[in-house]
């Protein structure tokens, strides 16, 4: 069974909108884009790539899709993202988008849910969400992710989309591992466990 992964970076106050520039989502007026880089170190980067390591596939939102596909094609070839974010399976769901021309690429048919099911059973690596905040809602609406990777940087924004949005279902989680890079970001790993308990002091 393959694992799916949210991979998201966050404030300290869980919003997970438009890290990496200003232009890259401005939906409901959102000014505060391009708010991790500043408060990013090498560690987060090489904790990220680290969590590539075992994926062999990404699953995306069409806005996500769209943000790479216009960036990774022609990227730097001396980063060291370019060649794997090229060469992993970019699985898209969308309700508008016709086709993907990102190489590898190809779009869920039919419900989100029952597609990413299908995924999971399928051969292969783990599958990364990366960004997509709409669909990382309807994964964890319908039980469907395996493990959180965060990145949760030292900076408060006070509104914008948040990961763990109101109506989030609730969740136990066990912890893999978390750490702090020298820079104050919480690099963390949680794995799903069920319903969480509840009880009194």
């Amino acid at each position: 069974m393959r694992k799916v992964i949210v991979c998201t970076f966050l404030t300290l106050d869980g919003v997970m909108q438009a890290p990496g520039g200003p232009d890259e989502d401005a939906t409901s007026g959102f000014e505060n884009g391009g708010w991790q880089k500043p408060v990013s170190d090498d560690e987060v980067g090489n904790a990220i790539a680290g969590w590539y390591e075992p994926a062999d596939a990404m699953l995306l939102g069409r806005k996500t899709y769209e943000i790479f596909a216009s960036y990774w094609p022609t990227a730097d070839p001396g980063n060291p993202f370019t060649e794997r974010m090229n060469a992993m399976h970019k699985y898209v769901a969308s309700r508008t988008l016709t086709s993907v021309d990102w190489q590898n690429s190809s779009l869920l048919e039919g419900d989100v849910a029952d597609a990413v099911r299908a995924l999971k059973a399928s051969d292969g690596g783990d599958i990364n969400v990366v960004g997509s905040g709409d669909l990382a809602q309807t994964l964890m609406r319908n039980g469907l992710v395996d493990e959180y990777r965060l990145t949760i940087h030292p900076v408060i924004i006070g509104s914008g989309k948040r990961l763990f949005a109101d109506g989030a279902i609730p969740t136990a989680l066990e912890p893999v591992s978390v750490t702090t890079t020298k820079s104050g970001t919480v690099l963390a790993v949680y794995r799903t466990s069920g319903e969480p308990s509840y009880d009194s002091y």
